[in-house]
């Protein structure tokens, strides 16, 4: 299996405890300190960061006037549930 193309390194300075935590984890697990905290990342930007983005999206369409108002959104979904029905 190819190794994935890597970016350029980075420098982070974190917590002491957050690093002797990584650190075990990794002995732990057989991997290294990178590896732990590539894993860690990946999963903060799929769960909180996308959040972010998608609250800055919301945030975007509205300003650019993509939104319904509660009336005309409720009126859809009113029409919606009748077509189900039918």
């Amino acid at each position: 299996m190819a190794k994935p193309v890597l970016s350029d390194p980075i420098t982070l300075r974190l917590p002491v405890d957050l690093l002797q935590e990584i650190e075990a984890i990794a002995a732990a697990s057989d991997r290294t300190r990178s590896w732990v905290m590539v894993r860690a990342m990946r999963l903060y930007v799929k769960g909180e960061g996308q959040e972010t983005l998608d609250l800055a999206k919301a945030k975007q369409d509205m300003r650019d006037g993509k939104f319904l108002d509660m009336d005309e959104f409720l009126k859809r979904l009113e029409a919606e549930e009748r077509d189900d029905a039918a």
